[in-house]
């Protein structure tokens, strides 16, 4: 189909461009950079900060580049001394309320709002006044929300409300007093959020964050009475990177696992080994289900924000869901079993901590079903974020690092089925590869399940195993996921099995990973790009196929008999139950007041 297009003149530079531009996506295709903040591609186009104010021919007033389509003949100064002086009196203003003890922040140098007050050249603020009166929210596991930062861009409420459709952050009170927090003045921790962090990677400030634990682990380390061992998920190793310069998607693997070490864990193992368990135990599962008559469609259970999702908003899936622990938290039990039996060490003396590019996983591990003979299967969980902090704080080169190897006794050992667990389908495709085989009773060659692949928001597929069909599909983000369980709700599909994650795209752009601004996800999708390192490292591994893992078939001679029996239910599975959105406080009554 052909493209309508205009031809407008900005800066003195002769543009054409599709008629449904923006002078903003005109300014950069004319290679033109307009500042931004409150903008965020296909997110948030509401010209609220009125930082990308340019000034038209002909027009009575600035306007706001973001929200302003382009026309024939348009004649655009993006750097006059009107828009100059008026993009700076908007930063100046928007600073005047902003809690600005930039040194101690969490975002400092990585902060969208102080790289556009460095650029302006603001060095005072003539608007000082009253500033509003906040308090900090820091009861959830995950996330920190510090009203004292917020700029009231809207990033968060409309990633929180149109991108997972879930809808938890809004604008409170009015006028001076607006606030974007949960309705009724409720705690995150009270609000039936999910914690996928896509608010926090949404913020350009650090009104949103997530809670800090790095310090609680450098003290385990410190403690010569306390044994270590770190686990990193796959996904880490595809964003990691981007805390030291390198360009998004690049794989940091081997100097990842250097880091670590240096870091002084007393052991460093891949959470690739956990996913190729989970295949074994999540793949049985399904046959179970298949040849049993069981419960389907079965769901994968791996991503802790789709299962809170489930439980406040489509209980009636609760027992679609497969039983299985997520990775890190089977992991964390084996590490506190298996592997203390073999090591002679005692589990009370073990702390698990799992490096992970999810912030709902600190809330996950938390979980009173997440335990081992009561003991935590994981102590605690740091971000990608929080790795990267740790390593500056040790003065760590990273860059300069020689790659090093995961630890190899015991749980070191993993196949290519494990690492693609980070990427939207990577848990379907590792699990196809294990249940094709069972089901056809013969070694398949080709094991890259490329139909699977991909960003598509929904992906459906029909597969003739073993002379059974097995019908699946693949959701990621919670508005897929709604979309998709309406479906089987209505009848409209029926499947075998499916793959929900909690964040678009998958663990790689969970919401611990690296921030990427505004700026550079105009042109760039992460999804992508940190997808590929994961494909990358599947296709260059000797072992793709989870029940192939030689440690993996040791753990279950040696240990737990086979997939899905009761030691490993003991250990490996667990339970969910609905939750209430919003549960009346123990002092209120039936009709919701105070008597």
């Amino acid at each position: 189909m052909k493209v309508e297009k205009v031809t407008l003149t900005i800066d003195n530079i002769n543009v054409e461009v599709p008629k449904s531009y923006t002078i903003l996506q005109a300014a950069k295709h004319a290679g033109i950079d307009i500042p931004t903040l409150c903008f965020l591609k296909d997110v948030n186009e509401v010209g609220a900060c009125r930082v990308c104010l340019v000034e038209i021919e002909g027009a009575r007033a600035l306007q706001a580049s973001c929200v302003h389509p382009v026309s024939e003949g348009m004649v655009i100064k993006t750097n006059s001394k009107k828009v100059r002086e008026a993009r700076k009196s908007n930063v100046e203003l928007i600073l005047s309320n902003h809690n600005r003890e930039c040194l101690t922040c969490d975002r400092n140098r990585n902060c969208e709002l102080q790289s556009i007050s460095e650029e302006l050249g603001i060095r005072e603020i003539p608007f000082e006044g009253e500033k509003i009166e906040t308090i900090i929210d820091d009861k959830s596991f995950s996330i920190v929300r510090d009203p004292s930062k917020c700029i009231l861009c809207g990033r968060c409420v409309n990633t929180c409300k149109n991108v997972q459709k879930i809808g938890i952050l809004d604008f409170v009170n009015r006028g001076f007093d607006t606030q974007v927090a949960p309705a009724f003045e409720k705690s995150m921790a009270d609000a039936p959020c999910i914690y996928c962090g896509q608010c926090i990677v949404a913020c350009p400030v650090a009104a949103l964050r997530e809670k800090d634990d790095v310090e609680k682990v450098w003290d385990m380390i410190d403690n010569p009475d306390i044994h270590v061992v770190v686990q990193t998920a796959p996904a880490v190793r595809a964003g990691l990177g981007e805390c030291f310069g390198l360009p998004i998607g690049t794989r940091v693997t081997g100097k990842m696992v250097s880091a670590l070490k240096r870091l002084g864990f007393d052991k460093v193992y891949d959470t690739n080994f956990a996913a190729d368990l989970t295949i074994m135990e999540e793949g049985h599962e399904l046959l179970g289900r298949i040849q049993n008559g069981g419960k389907l469609p079965m769901i994968t259970s791996c991503s802790p924000g789709w299962i809170r999702y489930c439980e406040f908003n489509y209980p009636e899936f609760i027992e679609n869901l497969s039983t299985c622990k997520s990775p890190h938290q089977m992991m964390g039990a084996i590490i506190k079993t298996y592997y203390a039996e073999k090591h002679n060490v005692d589990p009370k003396k073990i702390f698990v901590v799992s490096i992970m590019p999810c912030t709902s996983k600190k809330t996950e591990s938390s979980r009173s079903e997440m335990n081992v003979n009561g003991l935590r299967d994981v102590d605690a969980v740091l971000t990608t974020r929080e790795l990267g902090k740790m390593i500056k704080q040790a003065r760590i080169n990273f860059l300069e690092l020689e790659d090093d190897k995961f630890d190899e006794d015991l749980l070191g050992d993993y196949t290519g089925a494990g690492v693609i667990f980070g990427a939207t389908g990577g848990v379907m495709e590792a699990a196809l590869r294990t249940v094709a085989e069972v089901l056809e009773g013969k070694s398949i060659e080709n094991v890259d399940y490329k139909e699977i692949r991909g960003i598509a928001d929904i992906k459906e597929a029909s597969l003739t195993l073993g002379g059974k069909e097995v019908r699946i599909a693949i959701a990621h983000g919670t508005a897929s996921a709604a979309k998709l369980l309406d479906m089987v709700k209505s009848g409209e599909r029926e499947y075998h099995f499916i793959e929900i994650m909690g964040c678009s795209g998958g663990c790689v752009t969970g919401g611990g990973q690296p921030h990427v601004s505004a700026k550079i996800l105009m042109d760039v999708d992460v999804r992508v790009e940190r997808a590929k390192a994961l494909y990358e490292e599947d296709a260059i591994l000797e072992l793709r196929k989870s029940h192939e893992n030689p440690q993996i078939k040791k753990l279950y001679d040696d240990f737990l008999g086979k997939p899905n029996s009761h030691k490993a239910h003991e250990l490996l599975h667990t339970h969910y139950a609905a939750k209430e959105q919003f549960p009346k406080e123990k002092n209120e009554c039936s009709c919701g007041c105070d008597c």
